[in-house]
């Protein structure tokens, strides 16, 4: 389990892990896997691409994992690649750029064109939105954030009037926040990570900026409205395949065995841990007798969890995408929209 402990995605460990305690349970209470004990192991993914491929090489190296499930930034799914790729299954859980092709490698997240993309017409129709500015650290799935925005954007009658690539060590955001207020946009895209993010909406919220300009995320979830503020989430919106708001049977099961299973004493329950969730119960798949003479699963493979999901074709299928606004420590959900 190589899940983020440290770093700007560290704010995301508690939940992750937790998640993936609740999965593992659920499979070693039945069968395990092959009649065996699944035994989780975790590693901290929020150290450097380098570091943390190094730590898998050897684990993979000594024969002590049968697999590895990851939750973290794709410029550290990309290096573990070229470590495991082939070698053992290395499942990929949360949203992601898209255009994975290493085999061994799956990725079950959701995609830009799936998620971004309904809720940037959304947005327009909703609030009339015309003008963006686009603000990301600078790695690969914020760059493809804005490649995808401005492919969408182009021709229509809205226009990106302003755009910044910041590195994760920065923590002072006014000059970003000033071009925001020159910029005199309707709305920005925030594709910040983890403690990042809440750090800068954090500022853009004291000040004053939500007064007159909205935000939307497609990686703001329910833990980290803790550490923003209710004071400073007003216009503050959120797209995505799960939130824990989400109104269903299925996720209404999840929430109440994850609420179970540790007796009300967990973090938040959101996406990225919810997404860990699915992918140690995707393992039970890919480590199967049936699977071994596969490269892919030769049928759709339902994922377990939350949100009506399917494995099929190298990618995830989602029946519907969600927007969300904040309304101080939780989202409501303001839109389903099918894909």
């Amino acid at each position: 389990m190589f899940i983020p402990v440290s770093g700007a995605a560290g704010i995301w460990g508690p939940s992750c892990r937790a998640c993936a305690e609740l999965a593992a349970s659920e499979i070693n209470r039945k069968s395990g896997v092959q009649g065996k004990e699944l035994v989780l192991s975790f590693q901290d993914s929020g150290g450097t691409p380098d570091t943390v491929a190094a730590v898998a090489d050897r684990l993979v190296g000594i024969g002590s994992v049968d697999a590895l499930v990851g939750m973290h930034t794709s410029d550290v799914r990309q290096a573990l690649s070229k470590i495991v790729s082939g070698r053992i299954p290395f499942v990929y859980t949360p949203l992601y750029e898209g255009g994975n092709q290493s085999p061994g490698v799956y990725c079950i997240g959701e995609t830009p064109a799936q998620q971004l993309l309904p809720a940037l017409d959304w947005m327009h129709d909703r609030y009339r939105v015309r003008k963006w500015y686009l603000l990301g650290h600078d790695y690969i799935w914020p760059k493809m954030i804005h490649e995808c925005a401005y492919r969408h954007l182009k021709g229509s009658s809205q226009e990106i009037v302003g755009t910044r690539l910041i590195p994760f060590a920065q923590h002072d955001y006014r000059q970003e926040l000033e071009e925001i207020r020159q910029s005199k946009c309707d709305a920005v895209l925030v594709s910040l990570v983890g403690q990042g993010s809440v750090l800068f909406n954090r500022a853009f919220g004291q000040a004053g900026l939500s007064d007159h300009v909205l935000r939307l995320s497609c990686a703001v979830e329910e833990n980290m409205l803790l550490g923003i503020g209710q004071e400073n989430t007003d216009g503050l919106f959120a797209t995505g395949g799960y939130f824990s708001s989400v109104d269903s049977h299925r996720n209404q099961s999840f929430r109440e065995r994850y609420h179970q299973y540790f007796d009300g004493e967990s973090p938040p329950l959101n996406t990225m841990g919810q997404s860990v969730y699915e992918g140690v119960h995707f393992l039970t798949t890919l480590l199967s007798p049936s699977f071994s003479r596969h490269r892919t699963p030769p049928n759709p493979v339902p994922l377990k969890g939350g949100r009506q999901a399917v494995y099929q074709g190298s990618a995830v299928r989602l029946p519907s995408m969600y927007i969300a606004e904040a309304q101080g420590f939780n989202f409501q959900i303001r839109q389903r929209c099918t894909l």
